[in-house]
């Protein structure tokens, strides 16, 4: 027996005309109210400022990430949801009531923390219905009760065990399962598999996901891991620095980030420095590139970076380039690296800089670093088994470059940076 599913669809029994349209005379219904709501929660200790009027929602049997590096806020945030902690200003409301003010335990929140937090002495069975005794029900609700709640988790041959004859994975299921016995509104994970080997934390959120849906309870993960975040999440809620950079679907978020700080965080992102041109194109030294719609929301002459990810990038020895394609530069082959499903090359572009009537310093630095000081911008481009083999690239040939998706961004330059970047976060 599986415990029932905590907020049902809302719609049912409203009937639909032609092409899904409310049929005559059907109430017409709103859309559901957010399970969660936090709405400008900004919060300080000792005079240093960890929230700055973060605000977002979530929706009824979503699992929201909070995704960010440490000291980002997403930790404060789950405390304050959790009643833990008192913000400084704003609010927030589960299910449309605002428990801002209310303690911890009239909240209905179930948190589950990276520690377990199990009780040594009581087997895996006295663990799970520990909350439920402590609250009088009877005995028999308590059995059923627990044996539905080991069956969901996977555990029903490990009833009798102690926490410490459990593997970590098996240890986190528990915890789940206690919380799950309180039937919470709202369940909050604090960074729940960073303590598991790489193995069992790969496995182990595929079924919390699938569990999640099956319960249907909403619930907000934080985490500083992307591929994680990818991968738990219906949306990702990136943090930096106490502000929110970007809430959007694990594609949104990823494809068409909103900043420089979520293209660079959510997995490797190549950065050049453009400036906008004429006609939608952005000008990256002697090259340019026609960017459409991206370079429409800019005004010409204004300073841009260009942000494309390493699987983005085709080369062509021939000159050849795929439909849909925009065509970036030429560029030379400098590293070469085999790593198992694709392969990871470092392209040389050629992006020299232009000449300034004005005198005006050009765009780039454009010698690299090296006992040749050879001219060029360095790129990552990672290419899957299948084309590599299809059309071997050996060090040292020269190829067409051209890019299949991008984003342009406003420059901000900081005092440290260069000419062009090239960050990968997938590397500790």
């Amino acid at each position: 027996m599986l415990p029932e599913k905590i907020n049902g669809d809302t719609d049912a029994g409203v009937g639909e005309g032609i092409n899904g349209e409310p049929a005559r005379g059907a109430p017409h219904t709103a859309p559901p109210a957010p399970a969660a709501s936090v709405r400008g929660l900004s919060k300080s200790f000792k005079g240093t400022r960890v929230l700055e009027d973060v605000s977002f929602d979530v929706g009824v049997g979503e699992a929201l990430v909070l995704l960010g590096a440490s000291g980002s806020g997403k930790t404060t945030i789950l405390r304050i949801i959790a009643g833990l902690e008192q913000p400084d200003a704003g609010s927030v409301h589960l299910h449309g009531r605002d428990v801002t003010e209310l303690p911890a335990r009239e909240r209905g929140v179930g948190v589950i923390f990276q520690s377990y937090a199990l009780f040594p002495r009581m087997t895996v069975e006295e663990n799970v219905g520990y909350g439920l005794r402590i609250r009088g029900r009877r005995r028999r609700d308590v059995r059923e009760k627990v044996a539905s709640l080991l069956e969901l988790v996977h555990l029903e041959e490990h009833r009798k065990k102690l926490p410490s004859q459990l593997s970590g994975g098996q240890q986190q299921r528990v915890a789940i399962a206690r919380t799950l016995a309180y039937e919470p509104r709202v369940l909050l994970f604090d960074e729940p598999f960073g303590a598991l080997d790489a193995q069992t934390r790969v496995r182990l959120r595929r079924e919390i996901r699938a569990l999640l849906k099956e319960v249907n309870v909403p619930a907000v993960f934080i985490t500083h891991d992307q591929e994680e975040a990818l991968e738990l999440g219906d949306r990702i809620a990136v943090l930096h620095s106490g502000h929110l950079e970007q809430v959007g679907t694990p594609e949104e978020v990823y494809n068409r980030p909103e900043t420089e700080y979520v293209a660079t965080f959510l997995g490797a992102a190549n950065l050049l420095l453009g400036v906008v041109a004429p006609d939608n194109r952005v000008e990256l030294g002697t090259a340019s590139i026609d960017a459409g719609e991206e370079a429409a929301r800019f005004r010409e002459g204004q300073s841009v970076k260009l942000v494309f990810r390493p699987e983005d990038v085709r080369l062509s020895l021939t000159g050849e380039l795929p439909d849909n394609c925009r065509r970036l530069t030429n560029g030379v082959i400098e590293e070469r690296h085999f790593v198992g499903a694709y392969e990871r090359l470092t392209v040389r572009l050629d992006l020299v800089a232009r000449q300034s009537a004005k005198g005006e310093p050009p765009l780039y630095d454009v010698t690299i670093n090296t006992p040749e000081r050879r001219l060029g911008v360095p790129i990552f481009v990672t290419r899957p088994k299948p084309e590599a083999g299809a059309q071997a690239l050996r060090v040292g040939e020269r190829a067409a470059v051209c890019l299949t998706s991008f984003r342009v961004l406003p420059n901000f330059p900081l005092a440290s940076e260069r000419g062009s970047r090239i960050l990968d976060t997938t590397k500790g």
